[in-house]
């Protein structure tokens, strides 16, 4: 008798843990299917993405001098050294000549996703590696490294990359990232061969960073994100964002709000690129009422408005797809350009 209730007990405990499985799989189809974030369920769930290959094998590559025909995607540790920020793995690109020795000192292009999300959405549904390899294709080798950090520290967390109780992203992405990234990866130093883009938060999170840190980078990629830093999802959440993310401070919130920071600063150095869908109402709402101050304080900006998309993986790797020439010459890879698509 005591065999069988243990074997019923089993058998429940069985089908309970079937259960949660199978529920968390649903929400991953759901999130997957409403924003197109992975191509396969075992991605949405955390499992690794196609093709990535180690550190040791990158670096194994160079050893007979030939430059390869594509790039390669690392997980890596870039660790909270200073911002005690718990950041999940993240994935860099590293284009073909990074394989070569003498190593070039390549310039970065910081890559951030949004929420739900993690690094690996801008090498799956961002086509990141693909674009960068073509681009990489018609320059002998030649692009910049990719680096994709965490920006939440979970799926579902949502710090709008500044530092708050959920987490101290913004050092984190702005001290931690850059050193890691320095002493791994042998690239060139913050500034202006460093840019930095982003998708829905992470675009906010973009020309946030790069307003409050215009010394890091040369140039801004804003991709469907808000007018500014939201726990919501409309431009008018702010009271909540200040309540969670800056603990009731109307100042601290300010600061970090880049039509404020637009109205009073001017950035002559920095460049801009927003790309958002017509379907996509917060955001392009948002976007609008940016780039007319963006361009009133002296940034370069081109603006690209795609008719009938939403808020999706469309628009977001044909974001960068479209504007990856323009930040190449940003950060000093080809000669750069003002002019706009």
């Amino acid at each position: 008798m005591a065999v069988l209730v243990l074997r019923r007990a089993w058998a429940r405990t069985l089908a309970v843990l079937v259960g949660v499985v199978l529920l968390l799989a649903s929400a991953a189809q759901a999130v997957n299917a409403y924003y197109g974030y992975y191509p396969t369920l075992s991605e949405a769930l955390g499992g690794p993405s196609p093709g990535e290959a180690s550190l040791a094998r990158a670096e194994a590559g160079a050893a007979d001098g030939t430059i390869p025909a594509a790039g390669q995607v690392v997980p890596v540790d870039l660790p909270g050294t200073v911002s005690g920020f718990a950041a999940r793995q993240a994935r860099v690109y590293l284009p073909p000549a990074w394989s070569v020795k003498p190593r070039p000192t390549l310039p970065v292009v910081m890559l951030l996703h949004g929420t739900p999300g993690d690094p690996a959405n801008w090498t799956d549904g961002g086509a990141a590696q693909t674009t960068a390899d073509a681009w990489a294709a018609q320059h002998h080798g030649v692009a910049p490294v990719l680096v994709m950090p965490d920006i939440n520290g979970s799926l579902t967390a949502d710090t709008e990359c500044v530092d708050s109780p959920v987490g101290n992203a913004e050092t984190y992405l702005t001290v931690d990232v850059p050193a890691a990234v320095q002493k791994v990866f042998g690239t060139a130093a913050p500034g202006p061969q460093w840019a930095i883009a982003g998708l829905s938060e992470g675009g906010t999170c973009a020309i946030m960073l790069a307003l409050r840190h215009p010394a890091l980078f040369s140039a801004f990629g804003d991709f469907g994100g808000l007018v500014g830093p939201r726990v919501g999802e409309s431009n008018s959440d702010t009271a909540d964002t200040i309540t969670q993310l800056f603990g009731g401070s109307q100042q601290a919130f300010e600061a970090h709000e880049p039509a404020a920071l637009l109205r009073s600063t001017r950035f002559p150095s920095l460049g801009g690129w927003f790309q958002v869908g017509t379907d996509d109402a917060e955001p392009l709402a948002g976007t609008r009422e940016l780039v007319p101050l963006a361009k009133a304080a002296g940034i370069s900006s081109c603006l690209v408005e795609m008719p009938g998309q939403g808020h999706t993986f469309d628009v977001w790797s044909a974001a960068f797809r479209q504007s990856l020439p323009w930040l190449a010459g940003r950060v000093g890879l080809v000669p750069r350009t003002d002019a706009c698509p």
